[in-house]
């Protein structure tokens, strides 16, 4: 276990757990949680081991919003492809995710660079599973819009923070980012929504990255 003084949540809202069910917690599919939360129905995770009370699934209400994040989660099956020297005019993003998605292929982050002297480099992540075709795909389109050699990084991996909390708290990205730094975990890509933050940094400090952003949110059991 990456965490093992991970405190277990008493709640936690629809909205949470799909994000943290999209994010690689293995806990719930992601379609019993859609069903859920349009009929409203609240679902009472627990262990089949033990007569404890587990973990309810449920609308969210205010005092859930008291807390800022409820979980931290990893993500390592994921590989960041990067167009070089792309032209930087209109119509190249949409001509490769096009492509892409064409191919079936589902692309998560991307970041692309300040343009110089008419070009930039476009990174984006996908699953390993994805990364053959993925490939096909950039180096073909690559050549035909005139860019330059596509290169893969398959030594990253995806941090994230869930919480509903986010919506109403400043300051949680910075602190999130405070505790990476204090470890000397370097950023490479952000990506953020209403309430999910995520970074993807090297495989080799995800689980220290882990660990240091739980310490920093609280998240650990408290004795």
């Amino acid at each position: 276990r990456i965490a093992p003084d991970a405190r277990k949540l008493a709640t936690i809202s629809y909205d949470e757990m799909l994000e943290m069910a999209s994010l690689g917690t293995q806990v719930m599919q992601a379609r019993s949680i859609f069903v859920a939360k349009r009929f409203n129905i609240p679902i009472h995770v627990r262990s089949s081991f033990s007569l404890r009370e587990g973990t309810m699934i449920q609308r969210s209400v205010k005092a859930m919003e008291d807390v800022v994040v409820s979980g931290v989660t990893l993500q390592r099956d994921e590989a960041k492809v990067t167009i070089r020297d792309v032209p930087d005019k209109p119509g190249m993003a949409a001509e490769i995710f096009r492509e892409l998605a064409a191919k079936g292929i589902n692309v998560d982050m991307i970041v692309q660079n300040v343009s110089r002297e008419g070009s930039t480099d476009l990174s984006f992540t996908v699953v390993k599973g994805d990364l053959p075709a993925t490939l096909r795909v950039t180096r073909s389109v690559s050549h035909r819009i005139g860019a330059g050699e596509v290169t893969t990084d398959e030594g990253v991996a995806k941090v994230s923070i869930v919480g509903i909390g986010m919506r109403s708290h400043s300051g949680v990205a910075a602190k999130m980012f405070e505790a990476m730094a204090r470890e000397r975990v370097n950023i490479e890509m952000i990506s953020t929504s209403e309430i999910k933050i995520s970074c993807v940094i090297r495989k080799a400090q995800a689980e220290r990255a882990v660990r240091a952003i739980h310490k920093a949110f609280g998240l650990q059991h408290r004795h």
